[in-house]
This record gives structure tokens, sequence and C-alpha cells, in this order.
């Protein structure tokens, strides 16, 4: 198959499978009551009633379908797109299919939290040390089959650097990163259209990294997310008739780490996903300023998307700034790696 007609049906599948799993899976949880009670200012201020939540789901079927759709019909046709721009095939089947099993697996650990927070009709989910195991030993495993995939021999693209082999740095950076990667994306959903329209932009800038290295099953994949995600947003726009749920930020928390690791630059992410990590800072500062300060505030609230919503700031304001942000990052992003030695001229 061509390659661009391999990335645009990765897109348009994603599309089409996530935008109507909507018309089943909404009326199916809005039937179960699989929603969390909505504060007094949502309903107020934005329109909103109850509103299913775990829209994850249909993230994660849209995109793991569109890439097992993509990665057959090319099969079928002759091709490998899987393997394509590594002397090392058992290397990158290991690296697409680890990556998208292990979104999948933090998508899960989000869905028990939903599924626990809808259970005590949202007065708790799972504890943070419960999540915190949940994503500490998904994020193990992973880091285990990219280094039997690696032959025990890891190594990290630095831009402007180079490859630098990791020893057993490997296993301590790998875990931390990760988890704050994840996390970062987590803190960040809660406002529509802002996690989703954030990913879209980080999964575009990663798919142009690995379409330029010729990694093009990674930018099918990358297609495949972002695809998932325009879809979404057609039901998550405001007033949304769904929200993604720790089931879609861990999820898509997920995809982008493993689409940076297939590119052996998870560094990459700082800049790909700039606004997850603004938000994910954005707690930490406030938790530092609170305590060094004796009980003061550096934010009116975080994560920074609700301090700014209680400033005055709207949804479409606020998704915008932060998208616009993660655009531009981006695009850093991919002149870092074009300019930094990634891509062979």
């Amino acid at each position: 198959m061509n390659v661009a007609v391999a990335v645009i049906t990765a897109f348009v599948a994603a599309l089409a499978i996530t935008g109507l799993s909507g018309f089943v899976l909404i009326p199916w949880l809005r039937q179960f009551q699989f929603g969390l009670p909505v504060s007094y200012a949502d309903k107020k201020l934005y329109g909103k009633g109850n509103v299913p939540t775990a829209g994850g789901v249909m993230l994660a079927l849209g995109t793991v379908s569109a890439v097992l759709i993509t990665v057959l019909t090319d099969k079928l046709m002759g091709g490998d797109i899987a393997a394509s721009g590594s002397l090392v095939p058992q290397e990158m089947y290991t690296k697409l299919w680890s990556g998208v099993i292990t979104a999948l697996a933090f998508g899960f650990i989000g869905f028990i939290d939903d599924y626990f927070k809808i259970a005590t009709n949202g007065n708790s989910g799972l504890t943070m040390k419960q999540k915190s195991l949940l994503l500490i030993l998904t994020a193990t495993a992973y880091l285990t089959s990219l280094y039997m995939g690696m032959q025990g021999a890891p190594f990290m693209f630095v831009p402007f650097i180079g490859n630098v082999e990791t020893g057993f740095f490997y296993w301590i950076f790998g875990i931390v990163f990760i988890y704050c990667a994840v996390d970062c994306a987590d803190v960040t959903d809660g406002i529509d259209g802002l996690s989703s329209g954030i990913s879209v932009t980080a999964a575009v800038s990663l798919g142009v990294i690995a379409a330029l290295k010729g990694f093009f099953g990674f930018s099918a994949a990358a297609a495949a997310l972002a695809g998932a995600c325009v879809g979404f947003l057609m039901w998550n726009k405001n007033p949304a008739k769904i929200n993604s749920g720790k089931t879609g930020s861990l999820f898509l928390g997920g995809m982008t780490v493993a689409l940076a690791y297939a590119l052996n630059s998870p560094l990459i992410l700082l800049l790909a996903c700039v606004s997850y990590f603004i938000e994910g800072l954005s707690v930490a500062a406030q938790i530092v300023y609170f305590k060094a300060t004796g009980g003061k505030l550096l934010l009116k609230t975080a994560p920074l998307h609700r301090h700014m919503e209680i400033c005055g700031k709207s949804h479409k304001k606020i998704s915008l700034t932060l998208t616009v942000i993660n655009i531009l990052g981006g695009a850093s992003a991919v002149a870092v790696m074009y300019y930094g030695g990634y891509i062979l001229r």
C-alpha cells in the first residue's frame, strides 16, 4: 500500500469508527447512568446535565481498530508498513504492538477509576497509592518489552548529541518519565475538547517526525490517534455529550508515550506534549508554593486550566490557548529533531 494512502486510511478509519461509535456508546452509557454528578456551576455556566463518562473507550476503540485495519490491509497487499524504516523488523513490531497494548492498559486503569467513582457517586475512585502502583507496574512491563526488543542494550536519541546508551538509567528514567508524562496527560482532562485537542497536535508532530525518519508504521499509528481524537471531539465539544474520563486521558497519555519511545526519543514529548507538562507542572508548583509559604496559593487552583476557568476564561478560549501552545511545541519538536541530527539527510 502506498505510504500516503496508509496514513490517510488510518486517520479516516479512526475518525469514522470513533465518531460512529458515539451513536451506540453514549445512549448505552446514559441508560446505565454511567456518569458523574455535575456541579451547579457547570449547569449554570455551560448548560450541562449529567454527562456520561469513560468516553475514552471510543478513543481506544477508534485508534486500535484503525491501526489494525491499516497494518493488516497493507500486509494483505504485500507490504509491511509496521517494519518500515528499520533493518530489524522484530524490534519495530515490538515497539508498535507493545505500545498499543500499554496504552490500552493505561486506559483500563483509568476505566477502573471511572467505574469506582461512578459506583460511589463521585466520592472515591482509585487512591493515589493504588493508581501509582498500577501505573508503575504498567510502565515497567512496557520498558521490559522494549528492553528485550533492543537485545538488552537500551539507548535513546538526544537531539544535537545523538544516540546515548542509557544502561541501568534506562529503568530509572523510564519509570519516572512515563509515570509523569501519563499523569500530566491525566490532569489536563477536565475541559471540553482540551485533552483531545492537544493530543491531535501532539500526534501530528510525532507522526511527521516518524515519516521523516521513514517509520511509516508509527506515522500511521499517530494518524489513527489524531483521527480518533477528531472523531471524539464531534461529541465532546461544548456542551459535551460525553466526557473521556480517566479512561481517555490515561489512554491518550499512553499512546503519546508509546509513539515517542517508538522514535527512540522520549524526551521529545517535552515539546510535542508541552501543554500536558505545563498543566502537570502547574499542579507541582502549586503544592510546592503552598508548603513553602505556609498555606499561600500560587494559582487560584490547579491545574492551570481550572485557574483560567475561575479567572473567567471560557472553555473554548482555554482549549484554544493550550492547543495553540501545543501546536508551537509540536512544530518546535519537528525542527529540533530535524536539525538535531535525527533525520539522516
